[in-house]
């Protein structure tokens, strides 16, 4: 029984690794269209619980492993941006504001399915337009739930956080490894 991390997120893979997993990468495509009004917690729950499910499906064998990750300044979900204007909308709407990530964590196996979701309160310093326009130019922001990656640049803007650093990342590894270990993964 192998574990399947359906996921194609490198940063995902990279906290997986460096805790000491063994795993295949196998991306899920599902589609992440949800009813409007969705509340993010449960958003970033559903998201996940999709991806671990169809990736179960195509290996019945193994464990799934799925994660899902969203920022919401109160109730609105930020996704990732569509191109630089995006991401300079969603920056501006961080800017001198705490939000919230959400990362919706899903293992299944065997029928059963075990899905949790870690909230992180994020607190960015206010923005310019001349420091939105420079991160941009990076590329950083634009494959990033949000418009920024805590892990890169982005840790410029974050004047404090409470909560789950790796969950912000992509994957709350503490909480995942224990749930991991209640389908007998364990690290090597």
């Amino acid at each position: 029984m192998a574990l399947i991390l359906a996921s194609g997120s490198p940063r995902r893979a990279e906290i997986l690794q460096n805790a000491g997993f063994d795993f295949h990468i196998r991306p899920a495509d599902v589609d992440e269209t949800l009813p409007a009004g969705t509340a993010p917690a449960d958003a970033a729950y559903e998201l996940a619980l999709r991806k671990a499910r169809a990736a179960a499906e195509l290996y019945p064998e193994d464990v799934i492993l799925a994660s899902d990750t969203l920022v919401a300044p109160g109730n609105t979900i930020l996704g990732k941006p569509r191109g630089a204007a995006d991401a300079a909308r969603m920056l501006r709407l961080l800017s001198g504001r705490t939000h919230t990530v959400y990362t919706g964590v899903c293992v299944c196996a065997a029928g059963r399915e075990r899905c949790e979701v870690v909230p992180t309160q994020v607190e960015f310093i206010r923005l310019t337009d001349d420091q939105i326009a420079r991160y941009i130019a990076t590329g950083e922001p634009m494959d990033k739930a949000g418009a920024y990656g805590i892990q890169g640049r982005g840790c410029l803007f974050i004047r404090r956080i409470d909560g789950d650093y790796y969950s912000v990342m992509g994957l709350p590894i503490c909480r995942t490894a224990q749930i991991l270990e209640e389908f007998s993964i364990f690290p090597r």
